[in-house]
C-alpha cells in the first residue's frame, strides 16, 4: 500500500512556482527602474519610470492574483503576459544590446517560464471539475 500521497496532479507546486515567478518579475522591474539591472544602450527618455514600476505593479498583483486560482484570471494573466513579451520582441527586434542586457534577460526568461507556468497550471485546472 502505498501511503504517500500523489503529487502528479496536484497543482499547488505549480501555482507556488508560478507566484514567486511573477513577485521575481515585478522585482526585476523594480531593479530596472533603479537602474540596478542596466537596460544596454537605451537612453533614459525610452524608459520612463513610471511605466516601469506600473509593469511592476502589475507583477506583483498578478502574481498575487494567482492564489485564488480562478480560472479566468489565470486565462486573463496568460494572455496579457504573452502580449507583454511579444511586444518586446516586436519593439526591440532590431537593438540587440537592448534585447541582450541584463535587465531585459533577467525580465524576459522570468516572463516566458512565468508563462510556461501559467499554461501548466490552466491545463492541471481544466482537468478537474470547476467545483473542485
Amino acid at each position: 500500500m502505498n501511503t504517500i500521497p500523489s503529487t502528479k496532479n496536484n497543482p499547488t507546486r505549480s501555482l507556488w512556482t508560478a507566484v514567486a515567478l511573477a513577485l521575481f518579475t515585478a522585482l526585476a522591474y523594480i531593479l530596472i527602474a533603479l537602474n540596478v539591472l542596466s537596460l544596454g544602450d537605451l537612453p533614459m527618455g525610452e524608459k520612463p519610470a513610471g511605466i516601469i514600476y506600473f509593469a511592476a505593479g502589475c507583477y506583483l498583483t498578478g502574481g498575487l492574483l494567482i492564489l485564488l486560482c480562478n480560472r479566468r484570471l489565470l486565462l486573463f494573466g496568460a494572455f496579457i503576459n504573452a502580449m507583454v513579451i511579444l511586444f518586446f520582441f516586436n519593439m526591440y527586434q532590431n537593438r540587440l544590446s537592448v534585447m541582450f542586457s541584463p535587465g531585459e534577460l533577467v525580465s524576459k526568461i522570468a516572463q516566458i517560464l512565468l508563462e510556461v507556468a501559467l499554461i501548466y497550471v490552466l491545463t492541471l485546472s481544466w482537468r478537474k471539475p470547476p467545483n473542485q
